[in-house]
C-alpha cells in the first residue's frame, strides 16, 4: 500500500482536499517528538494512506510544524507527495513546491481555488505548466470536490510513481554548485536526497543541520558555512547566503510564470471591498464585538434558549416518566432510583440540557473559520496585541478557546517566538469555554433574563482585557522576549459549505458529547453518594453529608466574593475536574429535578450581584483537567503549570472581590 504525503501552505484547502479523497480520517496521536498533531486517511479508492503535514510555508523550519516536515523527510519512508497550492497566491506557493520537487520524490500538484483565480484575473496554463515543473499538475477545486476525482486517479495510478523520478535541478548559480557539490561529496552513501540536504543546510535549515552533525564534524561544517556565505556576500554585494537562495529560488519562479501565467482584466474583488470595512483600524474591534454579541443572542435567547427548553422538556418528561415505569416493572430499589433520579439524570441531564447552546457556538465558530474571518480577526488584533507583547498570530488561539482551552492551547504550535508562545498557553484558559456556558446559562436566564446576551459578553470581553493585560506584565517582567513579525494568510472570502460546516461543528462538540456520557457521568454518581453519605452514616440530611464538610472547608475563604456557602465551595471543586460539572453538583446539592426548578432555588441563594461575581470567578479560576494536562504536555514544564494554575486562582479572587466591592459600593447587594 502506497504512503502519500499531503503538503502545501496554509489556507490553501488542504484539510477540504483531505477530507475529499479519504471520505473520513483519523487521529493516530503525535508525530514523534514534537506534539504536533498527526492526521492519517486511507484515500477511497483503498490503494494508498494520505498523510496530511501540518500547513507551512518552507521547509526551512520556523514553527513546530515546519520542523515536522522536515523531520517527516529525513527520517521517514513515503511514496509521493501531494502538494496543494493556491492558483491565486501562487507565486507564494511555489516556493514549497520547489523545495519539494528538490527532495527528488515523485510530485503531483494540486492547483487548488482556480475559480478564485480566474475571479481575479489569472489565467494560468496547466500543460506549460507541468512541462515547466516536470511534474502532473491538477486543477481541483476542493470546496466543491471539482476535479478530485481526476486526482484521486493520479494518485493512485502509474503517473504519480513516474512523476518526478529525480530531483528538480534548480541552479543556484556557479559558486553554490560548487558548494553542493562539496558538501555531497562528504555525506555517506545512506543520506537520502544528498543535493536537497546540502540546499536546506545552506539555506540554514536547523533540523538537516543536526542531521548532517550526525555523519560530518560539525566544526567543518561551521567553517564551510561561513567560508561559502563569505564567498555569496563578496561576490553578490553583501547578500547572506540563506537570502541569496531564496532569491534565487524566487526569481525562477517568476520565470517560470512568466510563461504560463497571464493576467486578463481583473473583475471586482469583493473580498477587498469588504475588508475596507472589517480590517479598518478604526471599526475592525467593533465590528468584532458586535459579531461576538450577536453570536451570544443566537446561542442564548433567538435559538440556543428555546431548543434547550425542548431538551430538557424531553429528558425530564418522556424520558425521566418512561425510566422510572421501567424501574417500577423491574422492582428496582429506592436506593437504585436515587442514584439514576438524583444522581444521573440531576447531573448529566442538567449538563445535556445546554447541548444545543454549545453546539450553536461551535457552529458559529466553524463558520468563523471556514468563511475568511478568522485571520481578519487576528490582522485586526495585531496592532493591540503588539502593545502587550504578542502579535495577531497569539490571537488565533485564543478565539479558538472560546470553544475549548485544549485546541486553543494546541493551536499555539504555530507561534515561532518560544516565550510568544509560552505566554500565548499560560494565557489561553482565560478564555472563556464552551463549558462555561452551562454555568452561564444557568445564571443569567434567573438574574439577567431580559440582557442574557450583554451579560455573556461582558464575561468574554472580561477574559480577553484580562489576558491582555497579564501578556503586558508578563511579557515586561517573566517572559521579556525578541521582537517578532507577523504573517498572516488572509484568504478570500467564502460561503461555508454545509456539510464542511456540520463536520467542523460535530468535531468540536462530540468531545462535550462524550464527557457528558463518560466522565460527567461518573462525576455525577461520585458526586450523588458524597452528598448520600457523612460521618453519621448513610442517607443523612445533605448539609451533613461529606460533600457539606468538603465544601465547607473553603466556603469560609469565598465569604468575601458573595458566595461564601458550602455549596458553593462544593460546585467550584468538583469543577476542577471539568466545568461543566458544576452544573451537576448544584443539580444534585440542590434536588432539582429540572432546569427551571434549579433556577428557582439558586434565586434564593444568590443576588444578582453575587451571580456575576460567581460567574466571573468561574472564568478565571484554575483550568480543568484537561487543560492542565495539555499545559504540562506543550511546555514540558511542571513550573508553569503550576505558575499557571496558581496566577488564575489569584486573579478569579481578586477580580471577583473588586467586583462585589465596587457593586456594593454602587448600592446592589
Amino acid at each position: 500500500m502506497s504512503e502519500i504525503v499531503l503538503a502545501g501552505n496554509p489556507n490553501t484547502g488542504k484539510s477540504s482536499l483531505f477530507n475529499i479523497l479519504t471520505g473520513s480520517y483519523e487521529y493516530v496521536g503525535n508525530w514523534a517528538g514534537v506534539t504536533v498533531e498527526k492526521k492519517v486517511g486511507q484515500l477511497k479508492a483503498g490503494k494508498g494512506q494520505l498523510i496530511d503535514l501540518p500547513g507551512l510555508y518552507s521547509l526551512n523550519p520556523l514553527s513546530h510544524d515546519e520542523e515536522v516536515a522536515s523531520r517527516f523527510l529525513l527520517n521517514e519512508s513515503f511514496d509521493s507527495i501531494l502538494n496543494v497550492v493556491d492558483a491565486s497566491q501562487i507565486e507564494r506557493n511555489l516556493n514549497l513546491t520547489l523545495q519539494l520537487l528538490e527532495y527528488g520524490k515523485p510530485v503531483v500538484i494540486a492547483l487548488n481555488m482556480v475559480d478564485v483565480a480566474k475571479q481575479q484575473g489569472f489565467e494560468i496554463d496547466i500543460e506549460r505548466l507541468s512541462e515547466l515543473l516536470k511534474t502532473p499538475v491538477v486543477p481541483v477545486v476542493a470546496r466543491s470536490g471539482k476535479g478530485c476525482d481526476v486526482l484521486l486517479h493520479m494518485l493512485t495510478g502509474e503517473s504519480s510513481r513516474n512523476a518526478c523520478e529525480k530531483p528538480y535541478m534548480l541552479s543556484y548559480g556557479e559558486l553554490l554548485e560548487k558548494a553542493c557539490a562539496e558538501l555531497t561529496a562528504r555525506m555517506p552513501d545512506h543520506i537520502v536526497s544528498p543535493r536537497w540536504m546540502a540546499v536546506q543546510f545552506l539555506e540554514g535549515n536547523s533540523v538537516v543541520r543536526a542531521a548532517l552533525e550526525k555523519v560530518i564534524d560539525s566544526q567543518w561544517l561551521d567553517q564551510f558555512y561561513q567560508s561559502t556565505e563569505q564567498s555569496v556576500m563578496e561576490a553578490y554585494g553583501g547578500k547572506k547566503l540563506s537570502q541569496y537562495i531564496r532569491n534565487k529560488r524566487s526569481d525562477h519562479i517568476k520565470e517560470i510564470l512568466a510563461q504560463c501565467l497571464t493576467r486578463t482584466e481583473r473583475r471586482s474583488n469583493l473580498s477587498e471591498r469588504i475588508d475596507r470595512v472589517v480590517t479598518n483600524k478604526y471599526l475592525g474591534i467593533p465590528i468584532f464585538l458586535v459579531f461576538m454579541y450577536l453570536t451570544f443572542k443566537l446561542t442564548f435567547e433567538w435559538i440556543g434558549s428555546p431548543l434547550s427548553d425542548l431538551v430538557d422538556g424531553f429528558i425530564n418528561g418522556p424520558l425521566r416518566n418512561g425510566t422510572e415505569w421501567l424501574l417500577n416493572g423491574v422492582g428496582a430499589t429506592s436506593f437504585i432510583k436515587a442514584i439514576i433520579f438524583d444522581g444521573i439524570f440531576a447531573g448529566v441531564g442538567g449538563v445535556l440540557v445546554f447541548v444545543p447552546q454549545i453546539f450553536i457556538l461551535f457552529l458559529i465558530i466553524s463558520f468563523i473559520e471556514d468563511s475568511g474571518y478568522m485571520a481578519r480577526i487576528a490582522s485586526v488584533m495585531d496592532r493591540l496585541m503588539e502593545a502587550v507583547g504578542l502579535n495577531g498570530k497569539a490571537f488565533i488561539p485564543l478565539i479558538i478557546g472560546f470553544g475549548c482551552n485544549v485546541p486553543g492551547i494546541m493551536a499555539a504550535r504555530t507561534i515561532e517566538q518560544p516565550k510568544e508562545r509560552l505566554l500565548t498557553i499560560i494565557l489561553s484558559p482565560l478564555m472563556s469555554c464552551s463549558a462555561r456556558l452551562s454555568v452561564y446559562s444557568l445564571f443569567v436566564g434567573i438574574f439577567f433574563k431580559s440582557n442574557q446576551a450583554l451579560i455573556v459578553l461582558s464575561l468574554y470581553v472580561m477574559g480577553i482585557v484580562i489576558a491582555l493585560l497579564l501578556a503586558k506584565l508578563f511579557s515586561s517582567t517573566i517572559l521579556k522576549q525578541q521582537e517578532s513579525m507577523f504573517v498572516v494568510e488572509l484568504p478570500p472570502y467564502r460561503i461555508p459549505q454545509w456539510k464542511t460546516l456540520s463536520r467542523s461543528t460535530w468535531e468540536k462538540g462530540k468531545g462535550f458529547v462524550r464527557k457528558a456520557g463518560t466522565f460527567i457521568f461518573g462525576g455525577s454518581v461520585i458526586i450523588w453518594l458524597l452528598s448520600y453519605a457523612g460521618p453519621g452514616g448513610f442517607d443523612v440530611p445533605m448539609n451533613e453529608s461529606f460533600l457539606a464538610k468538603i465544601g465547607g472547608a473553603i466556603g469560609y475563604l469565598l465569604t468575601p466574593l458573595g458566595f461564601g456557602t458550602w455549596q458553593a465551595g462544593a460546585a467550584l471543586i468538583t469543577g476542577f475536574l471539568a466545568k461543566e460539572v458544576v452544573v451537576s453538583t448544584m443539580n444534585i446539592i440542590y434536588s432539582a429535578p429540572d432546569t427551571a426548578t434549579l433556577q428557582g432555588l439558586l434565586a434564593g441563594h444568590f443576588t444578582a450581584l453575587q451571580a456575576y461575581s460567581f460567574m466571573a470567578f468561574i472564568l478565571l479560576y484554575v483550568p480543568c483537567l484537561a487543560t492542565v494536562g495539555v499545559i504540562r504536555k506543550e511546555t514540558m514544564s511542571a513550573r508553569w503549570t503550576w505558575f499557571s494554575i496558581l496566577y488564575s486562582l489569584v486573579i478569579a479572587y481578586g477580580i471577583s472581590l473588586v467586583i462585589v466591592t465596587v457593586g456594593r459600593a454602587l448600592g446592589f447587594h
